[in-house]
């Protein structure tokens, strides 16, 4: 009889051990590994001034690009919209941020017209250069000036990774252009269940 009750009692524990020893969530993204605070810089949007501390409490997807661009930015506002729509009654949660790193065309009424058309939800910012190198040096944003044509005018060569932020302002998981929604679905679910 003791022996049977130790391998009912085993047998019991086994699927509690098993949860303890699961594996480590994956991030589709580069996880960093320790809190990276987001510079509060006082950045603007066609409503008035922004902060990424407006948004504590959510997790916040920030991207820089600029509204003339041709390819990366409405890709990656594409999917960041996909994400949104997936993640439906839990959406509220997450807040997209696109900051131009093309302020002398992108005012933030531009700026406004151009994110809304993906959500409404999104807050599209800018500002000085100064202060825009200042919210993007720890992410290690690279942008310049490039040729363009006579049709588009100038174009923006610029980084194409977004960046997750937690609710604290912590700086998270560094995203490279080709993630998916689904991708940062799964993430988002995990951190939403587990936090960061």
């Amino acid at each position: 009889m003791p022996r049977f009750a130790s391998v009912l009692f085993v047998l019991c524990m086994l699927p509690i051990l098993l949860l303890g020893c699961s594996a480590p969530h994956e991030f589709a993204g580069t996880e960093l590994s320790a809190p990276h605070p987001v510079p509060d810089i006082e950045l603007m949007s066609a409503d008035g001034p922004v902060q990424l501390s407006d948004f504590r409490g959510k997790y916040v997807v920030l991207y820089f690009g600029y509204t003339f661009c041709p390819d990366a930015c409405p890709l990656t506002l594409s999917m960041l919209t996909g994400v949104r729509k997936q993640l439906a009654g839990q959406a509220d949660q997450l807040q997209v941020v696109m900051v131009s790193v093309d302020p002398e065309r992108d005012t933030p009424e531009v700026l406004d017209t151009y994110v809304h058309y993906f959500d409404d939800s999104f807050v599209g910012i800018t500002g000085s250069k100064a202060d825009i190198d200042a919210l993007g040096e720890p992410f290690g944003i690279y942008y310049e000036k490039g040729e363009g044509s006579e049709a588009t005018g100038y174009l923006m060569i610029h980084s194409t990774r977004f960046y997750l932020i937690d609710p604290d302002g912590n700086a998270i998981v560094s995203y490279p252009h080709e993630t998916t929604d689904d991708q940062v679905v799964t993430d988002l679910q995990y951190l939403f269940e587990h936090g960061s």
